[in-house]
């Protein structure tokens, strides 16, 4: 088959692929030129800079769409399954590193490292103590709450290092009641792995008893935090969007970062990519990131490759 890695794909990836027999073009196509290109291939491959639309599908022969990555809401599922093609992603691959960016982003919150670093290049030689002493109130993470909405793969490693700093976890899921949360420690501690279970609770009791709320659910048709649910949340509670941009109402999560409902903020993702707004960017109590959740190189090349298992096995049955 001939497969376009349009947003490229982890060498590992790759080399399975080719191994298989398959032809592997990582030229970019801009998004604009697909609709007259697609034609040629039997497969793409996308993260999310491009944009599998109903004309693309219909202009194509595709047999597999793959998406390097979770969620598939820049690919029109419905055109491809009218076409039959399959849709394949990979949902286990990016768990540990948007889990790890969430406690990046908190880490950093809690001790005002996105307002030092922003001041300290400048102010760091001539206001060192007065920097010291602003930033000397900063908190612990250690024996507060983290309330997780969205309990699926990605939920619970976010919940696997809230237990491991010593918090307590909180999560909310329609769709997930108990879990055995298991934690595997590094082989060089010779430890055995441990299980905690935890019981989901609803999303009116996560909100009002966390410190954290930390997003882990699909594109929404609406925001799952609105000005209403950050009403219900205590005082001071910070929030990070690791998820999907438009699952947090940005303009009701400006609105709650300026009166102080919101304390603090961790931002990954959002409504429209790139901002069409500065109204988070500007702000000191907003730690930031450009939708790089999974954009580290070991989850790259477990997405390559078990994307390139999928569609393997996909032409194999």
């Amino acid at each position: 088959m001939k497969i376009l890695a349009n947003d490229g794909i982890d060498t590992a990836g790759k080399a399975l692929l080719e191994k298989a027999g398959h032809v592997v073009d990582t030229n970019k196509i801009p998004q604009e030129e697909l609709v007259n290109r697609i034609a040629d291939y039997d497969v793409i491959i996308v993260r999310s800079a491009t944009t599998v639309t109903r004309d693309i599908i219909e202009a194509s022969k595709l047999k597999v769409i793959g998406r390097a990555g979770v969620g598939t809401d820049n690919i029109d599922k419905i055109a491809a399954k009218e076409r039959g093609i399959e849709v394949l992603n990979t949902p286990a691959a990016s768990s540990i590193s948007v889990a790890e960016l969430v406690f990046a982003h908190l880490f950093g919150l809690v001790r005002f490292l996105q307002k030092s670093n922003r001041r300290m290049p400048n102010e760091g030689m001539i206001k060192f103590k007065e920097l010291k002493k602003e930033y000397s109130a900063g908190s612990e993470l250690k024996g507060k709450t983290m309330g997780i909405v969205g309990f699926g793969r990605i939920g619970q490693e976010t919940a696997k290092i809230a237990v491991g700093v010593g918090m307590n976890v909180l999560a909310y899921d329609p769709f997930v009641k108990n879990i055995n949360l298991e934690i595997a420690f590094h082989p060089g501690m010779k430890l055995p792995k441990m299980t905690i279970p935890i019981e989901t609770v609803s999303l009116e009791e996560v909100l009002k008893n966390s410190d954290f709320i930390s997003l882990h659910v699909p594109k929404l048709d609406k925001p799952a935090i609105g000005e209403d649910e950050i009403a219900m949340m205590k005082d001071g509670a910070g929030i990070v969007n690791c998820a999907r941009g438009g699952v947090v109402d940005e303009k009701a999560l400006a609105t709650a970062l300026d009166n102080g409902k919101i304390a603090y903020a961790g931002i990954d993702v959002f409504e429209n990519e790139p901002p069409v707004t500065d109204v988070l960017l500007k702000k000191e109590n907003v730690s930031l990131s450009p939708h790089c959740g999974a954009s580290t190189s070991e989850a790259q090349e477990r997405i390559g490759i078990e994307l390139a298992e999928k569609i393997i096995n996909h032409f194999k049955s």
